[in-house]
C-alpha cells in the first residue's frame, strides 16, 4: 500500500451519506470518481456527482451533478447512481441507474413483498474527459420490464462489444417469490441496441443470493465475474463465489467457491497474470482486504492477505432470520462497496464508503502497488 487519501468528505447535510462509488483511469491520467449523496442513506434516490482529480488524488475537483431528472413512460423519477467507463481519448461513459418516484415517500425495498421501485438503466457520454456530459438516453434490455438494478459500469469486451450489467428484480407490489438473477446484456453498436442477454447467476430453487456480481475483464481476455453471496434459507453470507467466461460472456464455467468472506470488487490483473481482489469483510469490525490469485482465480491464499483499512467500529453484522433482516443490516452498513481500477503506472486504486455510521459516510481511496 503505497498511499490513501479523501475523494469527499461532506459537512453539508443534504450530503452526509455518500455511497456508491465508481473509479475510471482516463488516458491522460484523470483519476474519474463517481459517487452518490444524500441526507441519508435510506433515501430511494440521490444525488448522483463526479469529481475528478489530475494529481493523484492529492486534490479533487468540486463534484458536479451533469445528469438531470428524466420520466419514463410518464412515471416522474431521479437518478439514483452512476458507474464509469473509459472509452477513448478524452470520451467516457456513465451508466446511470434510473428510480420511479410517483410517491416519493416510498422506501427503495418493500420488506412486505421483496419488491423494488421500478428502476431503469441510462446512459451518458462525455467528450471532455467528465466536465460535461451528453442528455442521458433510457437504454431496452428486453425481455426484462422488472426493476434493472446496476452491478457497475460497463464493460469493454475483447471482442469489441460493450457488456452492460445488472441484476433482476422484481415489482414493488408483486407477492411472487422472488428469483433473483445477475445479468449481462451485449450490444455490437456502441449502446444503441442490446441485442443478447445472458444469464449469468440464477438459482431456479430461489434460495442462494449471487447479489453484487463484480465482473472484471482479465488482461487474458476472461471475464471473471465474483459475487456477494447469500444463502437465504439460514439468512447467512456464505464465502464469495466466482465463475469465469472465455468466450465475452456468451457461456459460463461452474460456480466455485472462493475460500473469502465478503463482499468483493472487481478483479484485476496483474503484468505477472496473477490476479487481484478487494473486498469489504465483515466477520468483525468492517475491513478492506485484498488478496491475489496465482491459478486463474480458485485459490486466494490467506498469506497474500493485505488489510488496507480497518474501521474502528464493532462488528456491523448480527444474526438474521429473513431477507428483510438482511436488509435492514446492509441499511445499517457505514463501510463497503469496493470498486477498482488500473492507473497509468499498473497501480491498482480502490475506492470505497467509509464513516462512523451509515448516515455519515465519504469516500476514500487507497492506492497499491505490484510486489
Amino acid at each position: 500500500m503505497i498511499d490513501r487519501g479523501v475523494v469527499y468528505r461532506s459537512e453539508e447535510t443534504a450530503r452526509q451519506s455518500s455511497a456508491f462509488a465508481g473509479i475510471c483511469v482516463l488516458p491522460s491520467g484523470r483519476w474519474l470518481c463517481s459517487f452518490a449523496s444524500a441526507p441519508l442513506k435510506s433515501k430511494a434516490v440521490r444525488e448522483c456527482l463526479i469529481t475528478c482529480s489530475d494529481d493523484c488524488g492529492s486534490t479533487w475537483s468540486d463534484p458536479i451533478s451533469p445528469f438531470r431528472t428524466k420520466s419514463v413512460q410518464g412515471k416522474p423519477g431521479d437518478f439514483r447512481s452512476a458507474y464509469l467507463t473509459p472509452l477513448d481519448g478524452h470520451r467516457v461513459l456513465a451508466t446511470i441507474i434510473w428510480v420511479d418516484q410517483t410517491d416519493p415517500s416510498l422506501p427503495y425495498f418493500n420488506e412486505k413483498t421483496e419488491g423494488l421501485l421500478d428502476t431503469r438503466i441510462f446512459l451518458s457520454i462525455s467528450e471532455d474527459e467528465g466536465m460535461t456530459w451528453s442528455k442521458p438516453r433510457l437504454i431496452s434490455v428486453p425481455p426484462f420490464h422488472i426493476p434493472t438494478v446496476l452491478t457497475g459500469p460497463t464493460l469493454l469486451l475483447p471482442s469489441g462489444e460493450w457488456a452492460c450489467q445488472f441484476e433482476l428484480n422484481k415489482h414493488y407490489h408483486d407477492t411472487t417469490p422472488w428469483r433473483h438473477c445477475s445479468v449481462l446484456a451485449f450490444s455490437k453498436d456502441q449502446g444503441k441496441t442490446w441485442s443478447e442477454r445472458v444469464l449469468v447467476s440464477d438459482d431456479p430453487e430461489l434460495r442462494f443470493f449471487y447479489w453484487d456480481q463484480r465482473p472484471g475483464v482479465l488482461a487474458d481476455g476472461r471475464i471473471l465475474d465474483v459475487f456477494w453471496t447469500f444463502d437465504r434459507k439460514p439468512a447467512v453470507y456464505l464465502n464469495i463465489h466466482a465463475r469465469e467466461s472465455r468466450d465475452n460472456g456468451r457461456t459460463w464455467s461452474g460456480m466455485w467457491d472462493c475460500g473469502i468472506p465478503g463482499q468483493p470488487a472487481p478483479p484485476i490483473s496483474l503484468s505477472d497474470g496473477r490476479i487481484v481482489l478487494a473486498y469489504m469483510d465483515r466477520t468483525a469490525a468492517p475491513a478492506l482486504k485484498l488478496r491475489t490469485s496465482s491459478d486463474g482465480g480458485r485459490a486466494w491464499p490467506q498469506d497474500t492477505e493485505l488489510i488496507l483499512y480497518e474501521a474502528k467500529l464493532p462488528t456491523q453484522t448480527w444474526d438474521k432470520q429473513t431477507m428483510q433482516d438482511a436488509w435492514a443490516e446492509m441499511g445499517k452498513f457505514s463501510v463497503g462497496l469496493p470498486a477498482t481500477a488500473l492507473t497509468s503506472q499498473g497501480d491498482i486504486l480502490i475506492v470505497y464508503y467509509a464513516g462512523t455510521y451509515a448516515d455519515r459516510t465519504g469516500i476514500e481511496w487507497v492506492q497499491v502497488r505490484e510486489s
